[in-house]
């Protein structure tokens, strides 16, 4: 099977800009006749069908290296969906697996291929690297991606991106637990994931401040439960004095509750627990979980929003929005008098 063309070749068959080949291919009025003549001939030679993709109304939603049915990708995804479908934009779920250290010219995306002619933009969502960005620029795909999921260094400031303030919503959360009277807090989590090393930096800035130590159990795993399930065991098994255990999501505070009660425990009793992202799964935990709400029905809109812009100004700078979070307290989490000692298991 032959490589499949891009708006890269196009473009340098036609010798204008990627930019301008996304302008022809979206209808943009702003190409001089003799330009859009010039695109449409070498698209032609190449076989790409640039007229199919003018008419095409569709975004992909890239989720990588996640499960598709991943609660808080979920939640992102039905925010987009709902954007496009107000604009009159299909959303194409397209779930891909990848290796991060690839460099963009040995990514094989056959789900982007198959379907580029009609692609007109990209949301990227799940965990990615540097060479998916590169590989959907040199294709002339225009895309946002949720910055807080991207592994390894990346030019931060070369492209549209959606944050969520995960680094002050960890901070905020270390200082409603300092409120409480807890000292002793541990944050459990796996920092060489982007997402927990945030909050792991928000946790360590608010501890710091405080004049208080911070405190760091985590375990190199991909899987969140068992990160807080490993994390948390060891800190209580090597007899720790620990009053409160903050989890960077939520899944790694349901691995921390199981550590907790195998060692008879209780919660918030004897530890105090709190996780973020609050997503759907902590309504089946108990007690409920304190956390901090990311408001992921929006970042999905605002990404599909940004992709739009995108797509009709193929030549505007990129735009980063970072939105906030907010605590949620619940019953994981209770004030300490003066005289609690914090707890050192045996």
């Amino acid at each position: 099977m032959g490589k499949k063309i891009g708006l890269q070749e196009v473009a340098r068959l036609a010798g204008v800009s990627v930019a301008t080949v996304s302008r022809v291919a979206n209808g943009a009025n702003n190409v001089s006749p003799e330009l859009r003549q010039r695109v449409m001939k070498a698209a032609g030679k190449l076989g790409v069908d640039l007229e199919r993709r003018s008419k095409a109304k569709v975004v992909a939603f890239l989720l990588s290296n996640r499960e598709v049915l991943h609660p808080f990708h979920s939640s992102v995804l039905i925010g987009a969906e709902a954007y496009c479908a107000a604009h009159d934009y299909g959303l194409l779920f397209l779930p891909l697996r990848y290796s991060l250290h690839l460099t963009w010219q040995n990514l094989a995306m056959p789900q982007i291929d198959q379907h580029f002619e009609i692609i007109r933009g990209a949301i990227l969502a799940g965990t990615n690297s540097q060479s998916l960005l590169d590989l959907l620029s040199h294709k002339g795909i225009p895309f946002v991606v949720l910055g807080n999921n991207v592994v390894g260094p990346w030019s931060s400031h070369a492209y549209s991106a959606v944050y969520f303030d995960d680094i002050d919503g960890a901070a905020e959360m270390t200082r409603y637990l300092q409120s409480l009277g807890h000292q002793h807090i541990w944050f459990v989590g796996n920092t060489k994931l982007p997402w927990f090393a945030r909050r792991a930096e928000g946790y360590r800035r608010a501890m710091e401040e405080a004049a208080l130590e911070p405190r760091v159990s985590e375990v190199d795993s991909d899987n969140p439960e068992d990160v807080g399930y490993l994390a948390a065991k060891t800190l209580l098994s090597r007899q720790e004095r620990v009053t409160a255990i903050f989890a960077g999501d939520d899944a790694a505070a349901r691995g921390a509750y199981k550590a907790i009660r195998d060692r008879g425990l209780l919660i918030p009793d004897d530890i105090s627990v709190a996780g973020f992202n609050d997503t759907l799964e902590v309504s089946a935990m108990h007690p409920p979980l304190t956390t901090v709400h990311v408001f992921t029905d929006q970042i999905g809109r605002h990404m599909a929003e940004l992709v739009m812009n995108h797509i009709n100004h193929p030549d505007a700078p990129p735009q980063v929005l970072t939105l906030p979070t907010r605590l949620v307290k619940r019953e994981s989490c209770r004030a300490l008098s003066e005289t609690t000692p914090a707890n050192v298991t045996s």
